[in-house]
């Protein structure tokens, strides 16, 4: 099952748009919280209204995000969204030039440093934070024996159980649900 809502993406100008912690941020909470001005974008990541701003530009020059005008109040109120709820590339795809190459590999790096720095931010709540979920937060792993292609299976089988909780209707059942952030690895490693 293939996600029509995610961009495969193969130009490296668009990697190094997104390649900064602060425009990685920005595209979450658009992706967690949706359209947005710069002052709701300002408030939520604790940035000045200018710094947004002009990082915005940025994303926007790279097509990952675009204004929603149709949104706004009046012609002074700017509001943006994403172009594509994700992203995806593919290291390989960049090996033909080492400049563009460097740029793939930083922007995997960024990646996962922020998905790092997530469960760590996780880990240093306070108690009453951790009380609140009680057991609910999980972490796992495992050590499986796969061929590439095995893999590649896996790995579309959780990306279609993710994409299935993540596209649900959620329950009107004035239940409160907080955003959650998952992320899963399965990479060639030795123990």
């Amino acid at each position: 099952m293939e996600n029509r809502d995610v961009r495969q993406v193969t130009d490296s100008r668009v990697l190094a748009a997104m390649s900064h912690p602060l425009r990685r941020r920005l595209m979450d909470v658009l992706k967690v919280h949706g359209p947005a001005t710069v002052g709701m974008l300002a408030e939520r990541t604790g940035q000045a209204p200018a710094n947004v701003s002009h990082h915005l530009k940025a994303l926007a020059a790279a097509e990952l995000v675009t204004e929603a005008p149709e949104l706004a109040r009046d012609r002074r109120e700017r509001w943006w969204r994403l172009v594509s709820r994700g992203l995806r590339w593919s290291n390989a795809d960049f090996d033909s030039d080492p400049a563009a190459r460097a740029v793939a590999d930083a922007a995997t790096s960024l990646n996962l440093d922020r998905h790092v720095a997530l469960a760590r931010a996780w880990h240093a709540a306070d108690d009453a934070t951790h009380a609140a979920w009680a057991d609910a937060p999980f972490s796992t792993d495992r050590w499986l024996h796969l061929t590439p292609e095995e893999l590649d299976e896996l790995g579309r089988e959780v990306i279609d159980l993710l994409a299935r909780w993540a596209d649900r209707k959620v329950p009107d059942d004035g239940r409160e649900r907080q955003p959650v952030f998952l992320f899963a690895y399965g990479i060639p490693a030795q123990p």
